[in-house]
């Protein structure tokens, strides 16, 4: 054999693998058949960070004068935003070069599929294939934009995220189709930078995997802005034969026309499970997921799949998670399957949404009776003297046992506090515990404090 282990994807599922898996003494490689740090890295979670701070710079700027800042305001340069998030991409996906290079980790350009068990076909750049060998084999294809027969992609007009991250010129007016973290996203930053942008979106809330309260806040909220947001709604087609795009949407009320330069397809995600020998090998799948146990391994010895291609959620931190059990487990370990009640969700518009575990409608439908508490940003001293008091802190308890069940955010950098949930809630934390736990003042983190001691009648600042 080759190797002990061949990684199939370089995302943060597969490098995150590969890496685990030298430090446990495989001798390992990883095959990418683009770029190092996968659609994460590079089309993914770090450009588009990249851009929404450039919106929010944009935003803190014609803001100025409510910080006691005189200033003329600003103005995009939409190719300089767009060069600024790419830059940063490149670093990243250099780091992870770096990385594979630290660890010995051997690196295969081109397009790899499962050819036998313990081999591994690979399709090179000159178009020539060569076969590697290894004793274990990670499937970590990932996914790409998720295409709806009436909505089809053609990458100029009807786009998908990636193509959202380079348009050569900012639209005057764009429409986003769905609602999820991708779309809100894309839809605050397109907003902030001055785009006309009109969400549309099938189920009656936005976000529609968040608790309710948070959907409508940020609805709100995000109204406030100037987004036009059409909930209940459908894209019955699109029209692209003019200058721009005539889109039909129907509405409770009946059909309208929308007229944009430029429609957004954010529907989620498609599984990259296709030409990678599945068929022809016998793994077995089941509604565009690979089927694994708890520890990712298929009905084939030898073959493993993480990430986006298997059950769970399609969130980079799962994949690398994944990816570290996956290998421990390969290498002998006794690590403990992943719980995927417990995966923060995070949205990162202005303000940010994110949340893990239960929603109060979900904690009640499992049968369990709850305390709930709320604290409002608008209470707290950091937010108001951050000029950031939209949004609030919910938490979930069970009432007999005090278990932790859920904490939704919304608000400014609530992205970085939900892992104190996270962890309390991995340590099986009480309310109780939460409350007598010192947050320091002031801070954003008190509200998570003061939720819990008003889920208990105990809050001292509302």
């Amino acid at each position: 054999m080759d190797y002990d282990l061949i990684v199939i994807g370089s995302g943060p599922g597969g490098y995150v693998a590969a890496i685990r898996a030298s430090q446990l003494g495989l001798k390992t490689a990883i095959v990418e058949k683009e770029s190092l740090g996968g659609i994460c890295l590079n089309w993914g979670c770090i450009p588009t960070k990249a851009l929404l701070k450039s919106a929010q710079v944009f935003e803190y700027l014609n803001h100025a004068a409510d910080y006691g800042i005189k200033t003329s305001g600003g103005e995009v340069d939409f190719e300089a935003v767009v060069k600024r998030s790419r830059g940063v991409a490149d670093g990243m996906s250099k780091g992870v070069q770096f990385l594979m290079k630290k660890n010995k980790i051997d690196v295969i350009i081109g397009y790899g599929s499962l050819k036998s068990k313990g081999t591994v076909a690979v399709k090179l750049a000159d178009g020539s294939t060569k076969d590697f060998t290894a004793t274990n084999i990670i499937l970590a294809t990932g996914g790409r934009s998720r295409e709806l027969p009436n909505l089809k992609q053609d990458g100029k007009k009807v786009i998908g995220y990636r193509q959202a991250m380079i348009l050569p010129q900012q639209p005057k007016s764009m429409v986003v189709v769905g609602s999820g973290a991708i779309g809100i996203e894309f839809a605050y930053f397109y907003n902030a930078i001055g785009t006309k942008v009109t969400v549309v979106e099938y189920l009656d809330n936005i976000v529609p995997l968040e608790d309710e309260e948070i959907s409508k806040g940020l609805l709100r909220i995000l109204k406030k802005q100037g987004i036009n947001i059409m909930t209940g709604s459908t894209v019955e087609s699109v029209d692209t034969n003019g200058e721009g795009c005539r889109v039909n949407v129907k509405t409770a009320n009946g059909n309208q026309v929308l007229e944009a330069d430029i429609v957004l397809s954010a529907i989620g995600v498609s599984t990259n499970i296709e030409g990678i020998g599945l068929e022809e090998n016998g793994v077995k799948t089941d509604k565009g997921k690979v089927l694994v146990d708890d520890f990712y391994k298929t009905n084939v010895e030898g073959v493993y799949a993480i990430g986006d291609i298997v059950k769970g959620q399609a969130l980079a931190h799962v994949a690398s998670a994944e990816g570290i059990i996956c290998v421990e487990k390969i290498a002998g370990k006794n690590p403990e399957p992943l719980d995927y009640n417990n995966i923060p969700g995070c949205t990162y518009c202005s303000p940010e949404v994110a949340s893990v575990g239960y929603t109060e409608k979900a904690a009640k439908e499992a049968g369990y009776e709850v305390k709930v508490g709320k604290f409002p940003f608008s209470a707290s001293g950091k937010a108001s003297a951050a000029g950031a008091k939209d949004g609030f802190v919910k938490v979930i308890f069970d009432a007999k046992y005090g278990e932790f069940l859920g904490a939704h955010m919304l608000g400014l950098n609530v992205t970085e506090m939900i892992a104190e949930v996270v962890t309390a809630r991995k340590l099986e934390t009480t309310g109780h515990d939460i409350i007598k736990s010192v947050h320091p003042h002031p801070t954003m983190s008190e509200a998570v404090m003061e939720a819990a001691a008003d889920a208990y009648g105990e809050v001292i600042h509302l």
